[in-house]
């Protein structure tokens, strides 16, 4: 079995696969949708980050492909459906660089407010500029955020602790950490901020989430960072309103259109402006978030390809199956209509195969039971399971 990792994943994937079975070729860039057709026939298992789109033609052409690995929190990158579809399950990391994710955020809420990004600049230049013009602390002042799941917690919960005063929005019903406030909408949480800060998904809704309107709203002088998704900024607002004076200053570390391979020249309308951080799309790329990213996300792959467990899965029913340590297992992926289970159970029975454990989950129009058994099961019944009108796929592993 061979696996694919793209985007210079963190080493220990390939440890990690490598110690299963796996043979695996690790490179540093991403692929094109061509590219990626080329590379895949005979790849059990795909690995990417952010910047590699897994399409419907790429996986429309790709049947060996058994599972995708987004080594990375967000999964917009793949298409979803097409992926669910085809029984093609796709997992990623939805916890592992929340902290390295939020130590980038304070920190440039810090440099921001301080002007940091001039006076080093400055200094590199040979220019002594000595001066608490436009100088600010960070504590008491208000920062806003959009989007209150695991990073936007998280954040909360550190800023709270440097003094800031937190406000958040999410269209979700979100608990409120410690002493910040629900703001109902994202017009009262822009009049009060100090500090925009989002995190909000990359779904498709959410392009062009935060543009010119957004940014008038703000209040005069406060400050914008975007760690979440570059589609979901319109940054010639965004460089309209610095260069305006409106917005004091800036932080993005995701872009619309990101460049491709380490090295590649990047192009962006915010470049070279005053008080403006624009980092490469480094949010989770700390040693530790990606060691841990690398660690986890490959274990989910290897798990579901060698036992058939889904749980964390983002597309598939999630079933939380313990590790196979005894006799045999047969996953089954089924289109979720009635009679399914007691169709598997009675052709099982039919054998005089005794059943030793049963694990079944639904989403949406699929569903996924996973059957241990105490003697693999014959031909016969794999045969007739798998030549079901409801059948997805059927696989079987031996302990």
């Amino acid at each position: 079995m061979k696996a694919l990792l793209l985007e210079n994943i963190h080493p220990v994937a390939v440890e990690t696969l490598e110690r299963r079975g796996f043979e695996v070729e690790l490179r540093t860039a991403s692929m094109s949708e061509d590219e990626l057709l080329a590379a895949l026939p005979g790849v059990t298992l795909l690995g990417i980050r952010s910047n590699t789109k897994v399409t419907e033609k790429v996986l429309a052409n790709a049947p060996e492909l058994l599972a995708i690995g987004c080594f990375c929190i967000g999964t917009n990158q793949v298409d979803l459906v097409a992926a669910a579809e085809r029984g093609v399950a796709v997992f990623n990391a939805p916890y592992s660089n929340t902290r390295s994710v939020v130590e980038l955020v304070i920190g440039e809420i810090i440099v921001l407010a301080r002007r940091l990004s001039e006076k080093t600049q400055k200094m590199h230049a040979g220019v002594w500029d000595k001066s608490a013009k436009g100088s600010h602390e960070i504590r008491g002042r208000t920062l806003g955020i959009v989007g209150y799941g695991n990073i936007g917690t998280q954040l909360s919960n550190v800023a709270e602790a440097l003094g800031l005063r937190v406000i958040f929005f999410d269209t979700a019903d979100r608990l409120a950490h410690g002493n910040a406030r629900r703001m109902h909408s994202l017009d009262d949480l822009l009049a009060e901020a100090d500090v925009v800060s989002l995190h909000i998904d990359g779904r498709p809704g959410n392009a062009g989430f935060f543009g010119a309107e957004q940014f008038a709203r703000m209040k005069p002088r406060s400050m914008f960072i975007n760690a979440a998704r570059g589609m979901v900024v319109d940054t010639e607002a965004l460089r309209d309103q610095i260069l305006s004076g409106h917005i004091a200053g800036a932080a993005l570390d995701v872009f619309p259109i990101e460049p491709k391979a380490q090295g590649d020249e990047f192009e962006s309308p915010l470049r070279g402006l005053d008080n403006v951080i624009l980092t490469p799309h480094v949010g989770g790329s700390t040693q530790e978030a990606q060691e841990e990213i690398g660690w986890f996300v490959a274990g989910k792959l290897a798990g579901f390809v060698l036992e058939g467990r889904t749980e964390l899965s983002v597309d598939l029913p999630a079933v939380l199956a313990p590790q196979l340590s005894t006799g045999s297992r047969i996953g089954f992926l089924h289109v979720n209509v009635p009679g399914v289970l007691a169709e598997l159970n009675a052709r099982l029975a039919e054998q005089g195969v005794n059943v030793t454990a049963q694990y079944l989950a639904t989403r949406g129009e699929q569903g996924y039971v996973v059957t241990d058994v105490a003697e693999p099961v014959s031909d016969s019944v794999a045969t007739a399971l798998a030549a079901s009108d409801h059948t997805v796929w059927l696989r079987s592993w031996t302990a």
